[in-house]
């Protein structure tokens, strides 16, 4: 594992990929997702956050920050797991999905940020791992959770902040879409204690209508994975009307998490609230998720949580991100050059915004 010094990472640059092959062509190949992206020079991966300089593969987004929260770990939704702390969650940009009814979708995504990143231009706030830590202590809060993006997107800050957040008492939790390599779950599972992760449907066709390539066994294979590795896992289901709200899918995934987590392994059902391209459809009814919640208790999960009130995990208070971290809003929110010599004096990280 490549380890940084303070020195390393005070100013805002390019850090190498932690899962990346390099190929004889000059082209590198991602490990971080099972996108399994493969770069030319310039190009950037499906998550838009890894880009090709040269023949290395870096992430663009190392200490990029976009948004930042404090509540509750059972708002994950994390209910096993350190219950009655408080949890400070923290996100960055770009996702491995393109979920119809995403509601983070300037964070998710993170198309202009990103861009903005690439072109040497972006002011979004940076905090080094330690600035990280530190602001978690001043807010006396227990643990970190990286959450409001896919957390893969940016494993190599995930795994520098977990490392440092367990030698200062606070534990980790990885809230996911579980679309993610072996060999990341590998990575993470000794410094992140915690993953909440999404079972979205146990039909391939919802999942082919968000990521062309995922499928209900790759996600569900990285779930148990993760289980197996020894992290605490915890599952949730956000049930949308006519998308995956039939009795026979709550039984399967009911009956999945009992015979490859435990029947003590929780269940988090949650609300659908209309958003993008599923602006047109209504919210799930109360009806829809206590059922799941019964067929659930009928298949024999001892623990099955039911939200009406809650649906993706989103930062609640919005409140600005130099508010919880330590300097001036001017200098947390500086313009973003890369600060490593292979980007030039431009900073720019992207082939085509090279200049001519």
């Amino acid at each position: 594992m490549i380890m940084k010094t303070k020195q390393d990472i005070e100013k805002y640059q390019l850090q190498e990929t932690r899962l990346q092959e390099k190929l004889d062509d000059g082209t590198t190949r991602c490990h971080l997702c099972l996108w399994r992206c493969k770069l030319k020079h310039g190009q950037r991966g499906f998550c838009q956050a890894h880009v090709n300089r040269n023949g290395t593969l870096y992430n663009l987004s190392y200490g990029i920050i976009s948004a930042i929260d404090v509540g509750a770990i059972e708002d994950k939704p994390v209910k096993h797991f350190q219950p009655g702390t408080q949890v400070m969650s923290v996100g960055s940009y770009g996702c491995s999905f393109r979920c119809d009814g995403c509601h983070n979708l300037e964070i998710s995504w993170g198309v202009s940020a990103l861009d903005d990143l690439a072109k040497g231009e972006s002011s979004s706030a940076y905090a080094t791992p330690q600035d990280l830590v530190d602001a978690a202590k001043k807010l006396n809060v227990q643990g970190i959770a990286f959450t409001y993006s896919e957390p893969a997107v940016w494993l190599e800050y995930v795994i520098d902040v977990s490392m440092l957040a367990k030698e200062n008492g606070l534990y980790t939790v990885y809230v996911s879409n579980s679309f993610v390599t072996d060999e990341a779950l590998e990575l993470m599972a000794p410094h992140v204690d915690v993953l909440c992760s999404d079972i979205k449907s146990m039909d391939d066709a919802f999942y082919y209508d968000i990521c062309k390539l995922a499928t209900v066994d790759n996600i569900l294979a990285s779930v148990k994975k993760a289980h197996d590795l020894g992290m605490h896992v915890e599952t949730r289901t956000n049930i949308i009307p006519g998308k995956n709200d039939d009795v026979e899918g709550y039984r399967k995934i009911a009956s999945w998490i009992k015979e490859n987590l435990g029947e003590d392994s929780p269940w988090h059902i949650t609300r659908f609230f209309p958003a993008y391209k599923l602006s047109h459809i209504p919210m799930t009814p109360s009806e829809s998720l206590w059922q799941a919640h019964d067929i659930a208790k009928e298949v024999g999960l001892e623990n099955v949580y039911v939200y009406d009130d809650k649906g993706c995990d989103c930062a609640e208070e919005n409140m600005p991100v130099s508010t919880y971290l330590t300097g001036t809003e001017e200098e947390i929110h500086q313009i973003k050059k890369c600060a490593a010599s292979c980007c030039g004096d431009e900073g720019v990280l992207l082939k085509k915004y090279e200049h001519e």
